[in-house]
């Protein structure tokens, strides 16, 4: 595709879509006010966490873009997915800890709004929405897994520490029972904690896509950061992020394998 578009195509019938692992500023690196704040909420190293997703076949989509470039998990109307709730927005002014992203604490007007979606967030969904189409044309059932991490207390927007595993399907609006209920499995059998549609529901991703009445079935994982990775308590550009280690993230790379197993065992079946 791109060098920052970058498609994966299987013939199983799943997706597995990355939007916030990117790290890419772009050419609008200079307006941030410090380059590693506009970088901390990554979802650092999900796409390597997930490189097995290429072995059983699945079909990967991923932007390297930086979510505080533009988060091409929201909806591009600007509604809040968690109206009431602190969250952030298609073009974030600040990071997940109120912090302002930009010098003054003004972020990109109208203008350079839609410029950075019709550059950035368009093609990743038209490349998605691609994908889609391409399967469904093979098979009766298809599951797109949108795979997130973050940082496993951030006070200001949610309380205590998140669970391990996150699933989120809008209160079962975007999938079957059957695949919540494989995927959920899967979570309590690792002795690790797990909610289904707790302070994270499935991001505008999960949410568009879902068509489970026509065969399509969409689901979320947001995984709590220390699973798989050193969580320092105070963040600097010394320590943050962790670098990724294979052997630290062998046993919950073991239970995410076997979860996007059951996603194709349920679209099979």
């Amino acid at each position: 595709m791109t060098d920052w578009l970058q498609v994966h195509r299987g013939d199983a019938p799943l997706i597995v879509a990355f939007p916030h692992t990117g790290t890419d500023l772009v050419d609008v690196e200079g307006g941030f006010a410090s380059p590693w704040l506009a970088r901390r909420d990554t979802d650092w190293w999900i796409d390597d966490l997930y490189a097995f997703a290429k072995d059983l076949g699945a079909t990967t989509v991923r932007t390297a873009i930086s979510r505080s470039v533009i988060d091409v998990n929201r909806d591009p109307s600007g509604v809040s997915l968690y109206p009431g709730m602190a969250t952030t927005e298609l073009c974030p002014t600040t990071n997940f800890d109120g912090e302002p992203l930009y010098e003054g604490g003004e972020g990109p007007n109208a203008a350079e709004i839609a410029r950075r979606q019709a550059l950035w967030f368009d093609p990743y969904h038209a490349a998605l929405t691609a994908e889609i189409a391409r399967l469904r044309a093979t098979h009766d059932a298809v599951v797109l897994y949108d795979a997130h991490s973050i940082r496993s207390h951030i006070p200001r927007l949610f309380e205590g520490e998140l669970p391990q595993f996150n699933i989120g399907t809008n209160g079962g609006t975007t999938c079957a029972p059957a695949l919540t209920a494989a995927v959920e499995r899967h979570c309590a059998a690792s002795g690790l904690g797990h909610v289904i549609d707790g302070r994270f529901r499935g991001g505008w991703t999960t949410r568009h896509y879902a068509a489970p009445e026509d065969g399509f079935h969409a689901i979320q994982m947001e995984l709590a950061i220390r699973g798989y990775m050193d969580e320092p308590a105070d963040l600097t550009p010394g320590n943050w992020p962790s670098a990724f280690d294979p052997a630290r993230t062998s046993p919950i790379a073991a239970t995410l394998s076997d979860i996007l197993e059951a996603c194709l065992a349920f679209a099979r079946a």
